[in-house]
């Protein structure tokens, strides 16, 4: 099952998905899960407290990066009331009112990006835009940004070595912000730790980094997979371009069709959780399929069509609940920006070869292309 995860997985997931609530599979390192798949479980699941995040929770453990205390201690790793806690002091920076405000400099970055007429579309225009708007709020130094950009591909490879120079990276950034203060997140942070006491040392360094990756990978591939289905469908095209206010309409779309994320993060059995005639033991590792979720003919009509709908269909391309992605603002600007700004200043646009079969990472966690070659045509 692992292999046809890897190799086709919204098929395989509408084979569990068919076949039952609740399945135990193996991952590919060994490790045995318990994944759900229909939507009214996995929404119920993303909320429910008796699925822990917190470690201690669990029997085993599941994949991600083997991250030292002081990048461990982020919010993916706890439940309330610290999660509570410092998912507080970082909220107000991702408001819908101050992520409307950053709108102009998110148009004129992707602008200026798309000026250079980016052949590869991924490397070229979301990557250099997601990284440069979460590291403008955060407040990372211009002259840092390509050490940084090289440090976080490197992780989101699945290599071990970025790890450390990503700690000492941050380490150094702020006690930078500590003698030089800014009007930044970074600053913020610290102010939290050193004024008010909220924070320990290890969670704001592991909050500036959950920040600053996730900010990072989940907007590259929310905008990669956006801009390649409407590619796909070129009547589609032709209606966002026609009325641009579309483009939100066609992003979360996106996030049902297509999510960044395919499961949500690894939780942990608090006690036996029935599904069904299926139980699962206490502290076994559970996995929410985020992308079965959302293709659920039970939730959505016509699921395994992208069209745009108005009002979007229900999804959990973000999560649900306490743990919902508290960027999730910031990402759906950011790809509404960079889908509308693409087919108003390329209306001709075409993927290069339309033939060929998207270039999918291998991964069971995520759904990123590892590069979008275009055609920009004016």
């Amino acid at each position: 099952m692992t292999t046809a995860l890897l190799d086709d997985p919204h098929a395989a997931y509408a084979a569990l998905r068919a076949a039952g609530r609740a399945h135990q599979v193996t991952l590919p390192d060994g490790s045995p899960v318990w994944v759900l798949t229909r939507y009214a479980d996995v929404r119920a699941g993303l909320a429910d407290p008796r699925l822990s995040l917190n470690k201690r929770h669990g029997t085993g453990d599941w994949g991600g990066f083997k991250l030292p205390p002081a990048l461990d201690a982020n919010l993916l790793n706890m439940d309330a009331p610290d999660h509570t806690r410092i998912r507080r002091l970082v909220a107000p920076a991702f408001s819908a009112r101050r992520v409307e405000a950053l709108r102009p400099r998110v148009a004129a970055l992707a602008a200026g990006l798309l000026s250079r007429h980016p052949a590869d579309l991924i490397a070229g225009y979301a990557v250099p835009l997601a990284v440069t708007v979460i590291c403008d709020l955060l407040g990372v130094p211009d002259a840092d940004r390509p050490h940084l950009r090289t440090v976080t591909a490197g992780m989101l490879s699945g290599a071990t070595e970025p790890v450390a120079a990503f700690e000492t990276y941050l380490r150094g950034l702020i006690a930078a912000k500590r003698a030089e203060p800014a009007d930044d997140l970074i600053t913020a942070m610290i102010a939290a730790r050193d004024e008010d006491d909220r924070l320990s040392e290890d969670e704001l360094t592991s909050l500036a980094f959950l920040t600053l990756l996730a900010g990072y990978e989940n907007s590259v591939n929310l905008i990669g997979n956006c801009i390649l289905l409407l590619l796909q469908r070129p009547q589609l095209v032709a209606e966002v371009r026609a009325d641009p206010q579309l483009c939100r309409a066609a992003v979360e779309e996106t996030l049902r069709y297509e999510p960044p994320a395919i499961l949500a993060l690894r939780r942990f059995a608090r006690e036996r959780l029935a599904y069904g005639e299926v139980t699962i033991p206490a502290g076994a590792t559970v996995l929410l399929s985020l992308a079965a979720a959302n293709r659920d003919p039970a939730a959505v009509d016509d699921p395994d069509e992208f069209r745009l709908r108005v009002p979007p269909a229900p999804h959990v391309g973000l999560g649900h609940g306490p743990h919902y992605c508290f960027g999730a603002a910031l990402a759906l600007l950011s790809a509404e920006v960079a889908v509308g700004t693409l087919l108003e200043q390329f209306p001709q646009v075409t993927l290069a070869d339309p033939g060929a079969p998207p270039a999918w990472r291998h991964s069971i966690r995520t759904r990123a292309l590892s590069e979008l070659p275009v055609v920009l045509t004016s």
